[in-house]
């Protein structure tokens, strides 16, 4: 049995903690049976926002004409190249990164499949030899553990969606051949992210919800906004659940590329609808990586939904088992992981005096069209609170910059605490929604977090920031 200081199963943002460790001195295991670099390097958010900046390049040049611009011959979509292009860049880096672990004996890396064996013992094999009751021969141990292997596609129980039927966010990213249609399963951020990418390129799309607005985690006026826009654009179904998937009978199912589906959906007053197309994307949330772990035999609990429990410092039930990212179920982003990962190193090196995480401010961003950011409460959690606010709202299309590149659709919501006048939330629709709400994050976890630091900054006129220093100064 092989002995180390620190174990690692995940090869994403426990990667930080790993090289932290081995820079320390310390005798480090990492475990990441798939390629290195996490969900968000292989299958999440660098190759999506790749994808999505080709998308956002073609949305400007259908859009050219409002500004003068006229694109007499049209232009054309070379999707090979598109998705060569994005894997090739992904792909690199992540080979990369096995190479450079390859080269050096600290951290360790170990390719296989694992599962706990003993309360902090670890073995090894792959699903053939799991399969053929295989008796473990390679066994790794250490007093502390961090568990980073993040989370999967759900895939929820409808008639007909089995292996072979649909694909999830992992499939669409490596698709050889764009889809003339593709149904999307769900409309969270996933869905509508991914969405615009096929869309934009050409693709008829389907959205089938069973909520009444998409991104429905957003603050409620963001997306209600959204989904009338998206609704412009694409066909989204609101309200329905899926009943069921079949192949349709005029194919034989030997070609992957010319088999489509019929899919059909109702609403709570028994209206059905009836969809055939090309692919069927299940965007249904996600679950955790952690049944195939025999957590079981370690102390660690989970929740009911399969996410590891922690306490405030990162550690498990099980004393010197840590966990982060996704796997956690905090914030399932990967700036979080990489903060997560940050709080997990330094309360393994000092453990006698572990820190708390701050996770005060954390925001997220929707890369659709139009973008999504938001930080801080939504409305409609703030009305359950029952916590007192102010409200504002200022569009894009009224500031200079707004209005030059039309953006008729954005808006900034500033919700504001009514005694202290401090920040409670800032949810943004709109052009580089993304960038726009890094202004308010700083105030709200590094400066005083009023409103009055936003209204009170000098902002460049006519950048499109101006759009967030009016709301600001509207309340």
């Amino acid at each position: 049995m092989q002995k180390f200081d620190l174990i690692v199963i995940g090869g994403g943002s426990g990667l930080d903690v790993a090289s932290a460790m081995a820079q320390h001195g310390l005798k480090v295991a990492i475990i990441e049976k798939d390629r290195l670099g996490g969900t968000c390097l292989n299958r999440g958010c660098i190759p999506s926002k790749l994808l999505i900046h080709s998308a956002d390049i073609a949305e400007t040049i259908r859009n050219a004409e409002v500004f003068g611009i006229k694109i007499n011959n049209g232009y054309s979509v070379d999707f090979g190249k598109i998705m060569a292009r994005v894997n090739g860049i992904t792909d690199s880096d992540s080979d990369s990164i096995k190479k450079d672990l390859l080269q050096t004996d600290n951290p360790k890396l170990f390719t296989k499949e694992c599962k706990f064996v003993g309360k902090k013992e670890i073995a090894f094999y792959t699903e053939e030899e799991e399969k053929n009751d295989y008796k473990p021969d390679e066994i790794i141990t250490a007093e502390k553990i961090v568990i980073a292997t993040g989370t999967r596609p759900n895939i929820p129980k409808i008639k007909g969606l089995e292996e072979g039927v649909f694909i999830t966010s992992n499939e669409a990213l490596r698709l050889k051949k764009q889809p003339n249609s593709l149904t999307f399963i769900g409309g969270g951020y996933i869905a509508c992210e991914l969405a615009h990418f096929f869309g934009s390129l050409g693709t008829k799309i389907n959205i089938i919800q069973r909520n009444n607005v998409l991104i429905p985690n957003e603050d409620e006026e963001i997306s209600q906004k959204f989904t009338e826009v998206f609704s412009k654009k694409y066909n989204v179904f609101l309200g329905y659940e899926m009943d069921s998937v079949t192949k349709n009978s005029m194919n034989d199912g030997n070609d992957d590329d010319e088999v489509t589906f019929h899919l059909t959906a109702n609403n709570k007053s028994g209206k059905k609808i009836e969809l055939d197309t090309d692919k069927v994307l299940v965007s249904a949330g996600r679950v955790p990586n952690t049944s195939s772990l025999e957590l079981e035999k370690t102390g660690v609990k989970t929740s009911e939904k399969g996410f590891i429990e922690v306490d405030e410092y990162l550690e498990t039930t099980s004393k010197g088992i840590f966990a982060l990212g996704d796997v956690v179920g905090r914030y399932q982003l990967k700036h979080n992981a990489n903060l997560e990962a940050k709080y997990a190193y330094g309360n393994i090196i000092n453990y006698d005096e572990k820190r708390q995480v701050d996770y005060t401010a954390m925001p997220h961003a929707v890369f659709s069209s139009p973008q999504v950011a938001g930080v801080g409460f939504t409305e409609q959690e703030l009305r359950k609170k029952g916590i007192g606010y102010l409200k504002s709202t200022y569009p894009y299309i009224q500031t200079g910059m707004g209005e030059a590149i039309q953006d008729k659709d954005g808006f900034v919501k500033f919700l504001v605490n009514k005694n202290d006048r401090k920040i409670l939330g800032c949810h943004i629709i709109g052009t580089d929604a993304s960038v726009l709400i890094h202004e308010v994050i700083i105030s709200m976890r590094t400066g005083d977090g009023t409103i009055a630091s936003i209204a009170n900054t000098v902002h460049i006129h006519p950048a499109l920031s101006e759009v967030v220093s009016r709301a600001a100064s509207s309340i």
